[in-house]
């Protein structure tokens, strides 16, 4: 216990110390020195490269105000999406790949766009407390998953050669888990509250969009019960059927 304690209060103050930098940058961007878009990007990509991702918000930002129609601008913007990625600015890094992408649609780092998108999204649904504390949080609303989901499958299926794929592909696969779990533990709360044919639908849903998955068997041993409640023999005799043919050990069909 007292090494958790001890994690969450250096996190506690490191999150406390990041934010207090990010909420100043935002009125330092006029006292950045008076350069050349090119030698402030060089600065910027130096303190990239050190890991100061503020510090680049800061200098990327300047050149994204005062030079937006420079050589360099869409390199400016594709670093920036990629420093709030860093730093947990989930808003701002979602707003600016919703920006470039509605402005640049054939730009040839498109896919680096969708592939950053997704990522900011899955960090929103990190919460290191929870993790620290192994509190399960499967029922947590997982649109930002979904949105994830959405942008990795566009990668893998608009830009097949990416280099981006291969990677969004096993992220995908982590999804899918996600958005299973998520189903079930809805099918669960119907079931316990005795909402029988919302938690069966659920349960239906689970084996129609996330089979293979651990979440298979428990959501056909939901529709069994379900069923069984509501006087639906016939389904409840198919769903059964399943269950023997894929978990011949599960309890039900002994």
């Amino acid at each position: 216990m007292e090494k958790l304690t001890t994690k969450i209060i250096f996190i506690t103050l490191a999150l406390v110390l990041g934010g207090c930098s990010s909420s100043g940058n935002e009125t330092k961007i006029d006292k950045v020195p008076d350069k050349s878009a090119q030698a402030l990007f060089v600065d910027a990509r130096t303190s990239l490269d050190n890991g100061l991702y503020q510090k680049a918000i800061l200098l990327l930002s300047a050149i994204d105000s005062r030079f937006p129609f420079g050589p360099i601008s869409h390199q400016v913007q594709l670093d920036l999406i990629y420093a709030y990625y860093k730093v947990g600015d989930s808003a701002q890094g979602i707003a600016l790949t919703d920006r470039f992408l509605r402005l640049n649609p054939n730009n040839p780092n498109i896919d680096y766009v969708y592939y950053m998108r997704a990522l900011i999204n899955l960090s929103t649904e990190e919460n290191l407390f929870q993790d620290l504390a192994g509190i399960d949080r499967s029922d947590r609303d997982p649109t930002a998953s979904r949105d994830a989901f959405s942008d990795f499958k566009r990668i893998i299926t608009d830009y097949s050669e990416s280099k981006y794929a291969a990677d969004a592909r096993k992220r995908m696969i982590a999804i899918k888990s996600r958005l299973a779990k998520y189903e079930l533990a809805v099918a669960n709360f119907y079931l316990k509250r005795e909402a029988y044919a919302s938690a069966a639908n659920r349960g239906r849903y689970i084996i129609e969009y996330f089979t293979p998955s651990p979440e298979v068997e428990p959501a056909l041993e939901i529709m069994i019960e379900c069923y069984d409640k509501l006087g639906l023999a016939d389904l409840k005799k198919n769903a059964l059927q399943v269950l023997a043919a894929n978990y011949p050990n599960n309890s039900l069909v002994r």
